[in-house]
């Protein structure tokens, strides 16, 4: 078939290939698509002389208008900056206890914490704060360190066994593996620590227990096992347990230690972003105390 045959149907000039009876026809692009492209290329042309486009060794080319999106981006963080600045400032200024008393403040924490806490401490305690194996719930009412504002803030600011010069240090001894205590001690006294919380044990587990608690474990712990919130020792009477309250987690943590840790985020965010911190989860643990 000749490429110039035409289609007696259509009038289009063929292409000249044919395949079971069927002609494939040369049909010419409609006139809306060539439309189109030449208007999204003189479109993109522009964009290129208008706006920032072609990269160069160092830089690029800035386009005839000057648009950056960068300073624009800044300028809306400056005025929304300035925008937060006046209840930004007074929650600087005040002390916790009045924060939470003021309800605008309140309410403005209550927006604006959650995001801090999501981005920053949710990876380790969960997202509604209830912790997990190995970290802490913050919204229960047992606290390491101490759940007052200050304690808190401290806690935010110099973390604990961290790279900051004041953190605090916590660290239980490996009394199985560095062979403090037999396995035996170490059955009696977990034993002993869990009747100290309600579980009933068998009198003799508790007495010999007890008496290994007293040589080993009171120094943190307390003669009475409630904990000592100026060393992070936890309170080992009531039902919170970072690692378990169950016999075979309380036998692992005596016999190969803890220690925990936690950043500090004085460089990481401003003493502003950690007291709302500190509002919020004293708001999730209702805990009041300024």
């Amino acid at each position: 078939m000749s490429v110039k045959d035409r289609d007696p149907l259509t009038g289009h000039q063929t292409t000249g290939h044919e395949w079971d009876g069927i002609t494939e026809l040369n049909t010419r692009v409609p006139r809306a698509v060539w439309i189109a492209i030449i208007v999204t290329h003189l479109w993109a042309l522009a964009i290129w002389i208008l706006l920032p486009a072609w990269p160069l060794v160092s830089s690029y080319t800035g386009g005839l208008l000057g648009l950056d999106q960068q300073d624009e981006v800044e300028a809306e963080i400056l005025r929304a900056g300035l925008a937060r600045g006046d209840w930004l400032s007074a929650i600087d200024q005040l002390p916790v206890a009045e924060i939470r008393a003021d309800p605008e403040l309140a309410a403005r924490v209550a927006a604006t914490a959650p995001a801090l806490f999501g981005d920053n401490c949710a990876a380790c305690h969960g997202a509604q704060a209830t912790g997990g194996p190995g970290f802490p719930s913050l919204v229960d009412e047992a606290w390491l360190w101490g759940g007052d504002a200050e304690a808190v803030m401290e806690t935010l600011r110099v973390g604990i066994n961290a790279g900051h010069p004041d953190t605090r240090y916590a660290q239980m001894l490996a009394f199985g593996r560095d062979g403090i205590l037999s396995r035996g001690e170490i059955r009696s006294v977990t034993g002993y620590v869990q009747s100290l919380s309600g579980a009933e044990i068998a009198p003799d587990t508790r007495a010999a227990g007890s008496a290994i608690f007293a040589d080993n474990c009171a120094s943190c712990h307390g003669a009475e096992g409630r904990g000592n919130t100026d060393i992070g020792a936890p309170d080992l009477t009531d039902a919170f347990w970072i690692h378990g309250g169950d016999a075979t987690s309380i036998y692992r943590t005596i016999r190969d230690g803890r220690q925990g840790l936690m950043p500090a985020w004085e460089d990481r965010l401003s003493r502003t972003d950690r007291k709302m911190l500190t509002v919020y989860l004293q708001q999730l643990a209702g805990e009041g105390a300024p």
